[in-house]
């Protein structure tokens, strides 16, 4: 059995900028200008970020140790040429909840992102994606 397929819509709003999601969903908007909002390359990085954290979360869940923090940042880096695509993407996971351990942490980021993550997944194989935990008090 399949998961129905994901369907979104696009709309133009003038410039380089765009508003979408799914039909009768809520929206966001996408500018290549990143004035209204992420460029397109930010929106694949924030993307692979959410699908990552959201496995972090359940499988932190999981463990009965549930997170009280979960920031992650994305640094992308881009080909200096036409297309400008990414070359390779370090995400940095600052976590916190009580009893959590880095070991923990870094086992879920590791199936976040080599097993459950369908954004990660979709993107070329080749892409290297470096990961960091930094495990915080809890507080």
């Amino acid at each position: 059995m399949s998961k129905p397929p994901s369907i979104t819509q696009l709309s133009w709003l003038g410039g380089h900028a765009f508003r979408g999601g799914r039909p009768g969903g809520p929206s966001i908007v996408l500018d290549g200008d990143a004035q209204q909002g992420p460029s397109p390359v930010d929106g694949l990085l924030l993307a692979l970020a959410a699908c990552t954290g959201y496995d972090v979360v359940d499988i932190m869940e999981k463990r009965r140790t549930p997170l009280t923090r979960l920031d992650i940042a994305v640094h992308g880096e881009r080909f200096d040429g036409v297309p400008g695509r990414v070359t390779r993407v370090t995400l940095t996971y600052d976590v916190a909840g009580p009893g959590v351990e880095a070991a923990q942490v870094e086992r879920a980021v590791e199936l976040a992102v080599t097993k459950y993550c369908s954004v990660r997944d979709t993107l070329d194989p080749a892409l290297p994606i470096d990961t960091v935990v930094r495990v915080h008090p809890a507080g």
